[in-house]
């Protein structure tokens, strides 16, 4: 652990960043979510992840294709860190889901543009009049991986599993008062009161549909070989090193899927990924530095494409630290950061600044609120009001190893310095730097975060309502209006009138600037050229059955 500042003259961001080698910056850290609701960031490994506001695909669209797709062929997935297991509704790796939705499929899936959902294992859906609950019409040409059939039974299990396993993604499930079977087809699910998101939570991926009694066997041998409905069935698993699962030929989407296997192949190194992909070792290339991306885009045979994504990047202050319980102090430190210079810098242009706590791929997401953005005589004027008027001494507690983290640090060190701010830079393994932030055991910190499904309330209630569990993005913000916001935004179905709602917390949540909101970054891919069909969700997430060589 270190501790270091600088006393040299205030470089420019320019300055700070000539020469700087950017990594792969699509690693977000783990969510570890309480009994009580949506936690902190866990400490285990970094997970991939990013956002953005607009198609900024470049090259050939790798959207479905119009011909006919070839069948046949093994495809290999480049990826910088492997999965960590196949258990839904422990496990918050990226890396994991991003596999295991190959195999689990939900009730309903998240739409192709990320605002909604559409029929997937349950062909029709449709809420009572009192909004209190949810009646599913299952598919029922559906199989296991093991020849059985799909009945309500086996989704009243998974369903049942999710909201009891402690520790894990029970929060997503927490307004859910009970499931039902009425006949074997038909799931009906009662809610505790009116709840807005519910379709929405039912196409998480801890709500992924598998085998009632986990098709006899304990839970942990499920998990090592697990079954689901999904278009591939589980293969073989070298931890570190690569994971296959193969084609499933009995799945339920006739045809599909095309490929006859998938490979995530581990490669630590982002350049010896871009070798495998232009020698033809592998397919895809899973986020490709952005410093890389002008080379990869001159590379024959291989297209880069940048999907509109869910990250967005945030310096979090706490509040239960000495000058940061003052709004004034907060403000000045958010219009001091030019969120313009770090999107150039950090990456290469390929981002926009963030106005808003939710992202613009995010339903009921506001482009009209202005949020805080880089204006010193306004930083000036805040600190002016504020009770450090002259400035303050404060410790950024950095990850170290990432140098994102870094980058962002030194930045807002040179723009703090006009501002009277003494920045000292603590650096601490991005482990430990998780553990602190989650117990508010710092002042000044950078994190990031991604949507999971297609509904704001996953974020709003972790950012916005301590009672949460999440500290209010581990800031220790607490706000009685914007919680009860955040409440009435849980139960209105009415669209219009949920919008008005969340447009208010999305003003009142800048002003109180218990975050200072950076940029939305989307998802980097590099892509042979003979890939059909691959396409990347807003969460990260990608159906390959769709895809061909």
């Amino acid at each position: 652990m270190s501790d270091h500042s600088t006393d040299a003259p205030t470089p420019s961001a320019a300055q700070i960043f000539a020469g700087l080698r950017v990594p792969d910056i699509s690693r977000r850290r783990m969510l570890q979510l309480g009994a009580l609701g949506i936690g902190a960031f866990a400490s285990a490994p970094l997970l991939a992840a990013c956002g953005s506001s607009s198609d900024t695909s470049t090259g050939t669209s790798s959207g479905a294709s119009s011909g006919a797709a070839k069948k046949g062929g093994d495809l290999v997935i480049v990826r910088d860190h492997d999965a960590v297991n196949m258990d839904k509704t422990m496990v918050f790796s990226n890396a994991s889901i991003w596999t295991y939705a190959q195999i689990y499929e939900p009730l309903v899936a998240m739409t192709e543009d990320g605002l909604g959902v559409r029929p997937w294992l349950a062909e029709s859906y449709e809420m009572s009049p009192d909004n209190k609950s949810c009646t599913l019409k299952l598919r029922k040409d559906v199989k296991f991986h093991n020849g059985q059939a799909m009945t309500s039974a086996d989704v009243k299990f998974s369903l049942d599993e999710s909201s009891k396993t402690k520790g894990g993604w029970e929060f997503i499930n927490s307004a859910i008062k009970e499931v039902t079977t009425p006949d074997d087809y038909t799931v009906v699910v009662t809610t505790k009161y009116p709840w807005a998101p519910l379709l929405a939570d039912l196409s998480c991926p801890n709500n992924g549909i598998i085998p009632k009694d986990y098709a006899g066997k304990t839970k942990d041998e499920f998990y090592a070989n697990p079954i689901g409905t999904g278009p591939f069935v589980w293969g073989t698993w070298q931890k570190g090193s690569a994971l296959t699962l193969k084609k499933n030929p009995s799945y339920w989407q006739s045809g599909k899927p095309y490929l006859d296997s998938v490979t995530w192949k581990v490669v630590a190194d982002s350049n010896a990924r871009a070798i495998q992909l232009q020698g033809g070792q592998a397919h895809i290339n899973e986020s490709p530095p952005f410093s890389s991306l002008a080379q990869l885009k001159s590379t024959p045979n291989v297209k880069v494409d940048l999907f509109p994504s869910t990250r967005t990047d945030y310096i979090m202050m706490n509040q239960h630290k000495k000058p940061y319980d003052d709004v004034h102090v907060r403000r000045a430190i958010s219009y001091a950061i030019d969120r313009e210079a770090l999107v150039k810098t950090i990456l290469f242009g390929n981002g926009t600044v963030a106005n808003s706590f939710l992202m613009p791929s995010t339903p009921f997401y506001d482009k009209n609120c202005p949020g805080i953005q880089y204006d010193m005589n306004k930083a000036k004027q805040e600190m002016a009001q504020s009770s450090v008027p002259k400035g303050f001494t404060t410790t950024w507690l950095a990850m170290s190893g990432d140098a994102v983290d870094a980058a962002i640090a030194q930045v807002l060190q040179a723009s703090l310095k006009e501002l009277g701010i003494t920045m000292n830079i603590q650096n601490v393994d991005p482990s430990a730097q998780h553990d602190m932030t989650g117990k508010l055991d710092y002042e000044i910190a950078h994190s990031y975060w991604t949507m999971d499904l297609a509904d704001p309330d996953e974020l709003a209630q972790f950012a916005l309502d301590p009672t949460s569990g999440g500290h209010s993005f581990d800031t220790g913000f607490n706000d009685p209006e914007i919680m009860d916001l955040v409440h009435q935004a849980q139960k209105e179905f009415d669209k219009t009138k949920r919008q008005a709602l969340y447009s208010q917390l999305q003003a009142k949540a800048a002003e109180s600037a218990f975050l200072a909101f950076l940029f939305y970054t989307p998802f980097p891919y590099a892509t042979a050229s003979d890939v059909k069909g691959f396409k990347v969700l807003p969460t990260g997430s990608y159906h390959m059955e769709d895809v061909s060589l």
